[in-house]
């Protein structure tokens, strides 16, 4: 019989919902349930796409035994961390402090208060490698509580009295509140080249993750200084990726990360969130260098976020599985991706097999698990002959179709959302790809129909074109302000500045402390134990750098003090973090370079049908000036424009022209694109 899950909307939920387990939803029920039976909570915290939330499920939530144990002397509360991440967010900074790690599955132990007393992530069925088993927990948090239930107070008061202490806004109050100065980034790029791996790519050791915000910053930071060493970590790694086991040699699309240094073996999953963020990088990657390679990533990419992720109301599905059947009925993980090579002769016969193996770096002893390998491009010091390669890849991906499909998590986030919007757009005018403007487009139409209330107050999640319950947070506001802004670069549509604007304002009487400082919830947001609050970036840019750098945007766009001043006031906490931990503040380094450069102002006026205004503004698009925003629009005899960076700005001689500006004062107009190149080199 379905237990209480049954009636969410969360695939990760809808997971859990023929359980044994009696589980809750997060909810003041479920706590005052618990103060009613005067038992504990166990809070479980997961996600649909994660591997060892599969394992913990079937190997304890599927027992009846342990059900039973769990249901007498407990209540059950899973949360989706997709979902709700500001649960996450605080019940892991207790885990992260606890124990020193954290990872999901999270398993957290709480009085009917909320409040943490015992702490652990992924337990398994029976005790392994020094850790208990979940059923040994269990008994132990029982007989803890049953027998010493003061104790677990006192425990669970000194840890809460821990966590308020640590108020970073205070601590930033403090200190200098100013976005960081040029030596300040500098110092922040001499950190990043002692953590790089000279010869793999990436930064520090296994597992290594994707370092989106960071090459984000070290192309900003090459742009605005000429910087060499800047531009070769960039390059290195993406084509690191790009070649090894965590690109899609045959689909296109990364996955999470990789377990090992060498990039080979990744971690199966496909986040929306990832591939927009390295979509867009490597279409930067392009736009700084001209590079091939870096033009194929970026467009397969948003092909594989178009073709795999994208729903039937417009917006992009947050993951893919990492486990499916491997066509014996078991479920593991990669089954779907990986290859042996009796399964290349299967499909393309003894020679092109023999081809493929050397090509894809297939082995008989195979990279991965029982034989098979990830398929990787390794050097070979030639050029394959590229027809046969496509014929090659052509057969392997109709093949691999045949095989049983991993799980979509077919929610929609509203930041991950926000960020696949900005991809897109650029990435479709980059190459001259209309569609993906237009997926973008429709993504953002969604956001705004169903995703934003008349309030211009977010839901963080969708799911069939309903809205769920949980209220947007700091990043969902930022990404989708991000996007907006991006996207009416793009296509001249001055409302998704609007749009953008409304969130915005939300952001500042919402989300920002007095000092400046910055929260991840409301201010009206359900009370936690604490007031998540976190500037550094995770597998997404921090929604507090990521505000700073909409802010910044909505400034150039309109001229706006407000915005303008608390961006800048927002990046204090870059001057303090960069030199210290510049791999987890890459987004706020990348921001601080477009603030310093000014960022540059972009007015293209002309009607949108002349091919002078398209050049225009295509050059416009490609400038590499850190930050640069561009405005687009036909010239009003009156002088007024949607976006106010437009206001004023006539035709020169009759010709469509272009206005470089810094906080609106403006450099003399041009009507050839490519002075207006030049002037956006920096």
């Amino acid at each position: 019989m379905p237990n209480r899950l049954a009636h969410e909307t969360s695939p990760y939920l809808l997971q859990h919902a023929d359980n044994p387990v009696d589980w809750w939803p997060w909810s003041a029920e479920a706590f005052e349930e618990a103060r009613r039976r005067g038992v504990p909570v166990l809070l479980s915290v997961g996600y649909s796409s994660c591997h060892w939330c599969h394992v913990m499920a079937h190997e304890s939530f599927e027992d009846p035994q342990l059900a039973a144990l769990l249901n007498e002397h407990f209540v059950a509360v899973k949360v989706d961390r997709e979902e709700r991440p500001d649960v996450d967010a605080v019940y892991m900074e207790a885990v992260q402090a606890a124990t020193g790690q954290g990872g999901w599955p999270m398993t957290v132990f709480l009085t009917p208060d909320a409040e943490p007393f015992y702490f652990g992530t992924y337990f398994p069925p029976a005790p392994r490698h020094g850790m208990p088993s979940f059923g040994q927990v269990l008994e132990g948090v029982r007989s803890a509580w049953a027998d010493r239930r003061d104790e677990v107070g006192e425990v669970a008061g000194r840890i809460v009295a821990d966590l308020a202490g640590r108020s970073l806004a205070e601590s930033l109050a403090k200190g200098d509140q100013r976005p960081p100065r040029p030596e300040e980034l500098a110092g922040a790029l001499m950190g990043l080249t002692r953590a790089f791996d000279a010869v793999h790519g990436g930064f520090g050791d296994a597992p290594k993750f994707p370092p989106a915000m960071v090459l984000e910053f070290l192309l900003r930071h090459h742009a605005r200084t000429g910087s060499a060493g800047a531009l070769e970590m960039v390059e290195a790694t993406c084509a690191a990726m790009a070649r090894g086991g965590m690109y899609d040699q045959l689909g296109g699309g990364f996955a999470r990360y990789s377990v090992d240094r060498e990039w080979a073996v990744p971690h199966f999953e496909k986040m929306l969130y990832d591939n927009a963020l390295l979509c867009r990088v490597h279409a930067h990657l392009w736009r700084a260098t001209g590079s091939d390679l870096a033009r194929r990533i970026a467009l397969e990419t948003a092909d594989f976020m178009v073709r795999e992720l994208r729903t039937a109301q417009g917006g992009f599905a947050s993951a893919l599985d990492a486990d499916s059947d491997d066509g014996t009925g078991r479920h593991t993980e990669g089954a779907y991706y990986v290859w042996t090579p009796e399964q290349l002769r299967a499909v393309l016969g003894e020679r092109d097999a023999e081809f493929a193996a050397t090509y894809f770096g297939v082995t008989e002893e195979g990279t991965f698990e029982e034989g098979a390998s990830v398929l990787q491009l390794p050097d070979t010091g030639g050029l394959a002959d590229a027809a046969r390669v496509a014929s090659v890849k052509e057969r392997l991906l109709a093949a691999r179709a045949e095989r049983p499909r991993p799980g979509r998590d077919d929610k929609i986030v509203a930041s991950w959302n926000g960020l696949a919007v900005a991809a897109l757009a650029e990435t479709g005018a980059y190459f001259d790809r209309p569609d993906l403007v237009q997926a973008a487009t429709d993504a953002a139409d969604l956001l705004v129909r169903v995703h934003m209330d008349w309030q211009a107050r977010l839901h963080r999640t969708s799911r069939d074109g309903t809205p769920g319950n949980n209220s947007g947070v700091l990043e969902d506001y930022a990404n989708v302000a991000e996007g907006l802004l991006t996207l009416a670069s793009v296509t001249g549509e001055g409302v998704w500045v609007e749009f953008a604007g409304f969130l915005l304002d939300t952001v500042l009487v919402q989300f920002t402390a007095p000092d400046g400082t910055l929260y991840d919830t409301a201010a009206d947001a359900e009370r936690l134990i604490r007031r998540p609050q976190d500037p550094t970036d995770n597998a997404t840019p921090s929604g507090w750098t990521a505000a700073a750098g909409a802010l910044l945007s909505y400034a150039a766009l309109t001229g706006s003090s407000l915005h303008r001043d608390a961006a800048e006031r927002a990046l204090g906490v870059v001057t303090a973090l960069g030199g210290r931990a510049p791999r987890f503040i890459g987004w706020g380094l990348a921001v601080a370079e477009a603030a310093l450069d000014g960022p540059r102002e972009v007015a293209v006026v002309g009607p949108p049908d002349d091919p002078a205004t398209r050049a225009l503004h295509r050059a416009a698009l490609l400038g590499t000036a850190p930050g640069t925003v561009v405005a687009l629009g036909a010239p009003r005899e009156d002088g007024a424009a949607e976006v106010p960076l437009l206001m004023a700005r006539p035709l020169v001689d009759g010709r469509p022209a272009a206005y470089v500006c810094r906080h609106f004062a403006c450099e003399q107009p041009t009507t050839d694109p490519e002075e207006l190149a030049e002037r956006l080199r920096s």
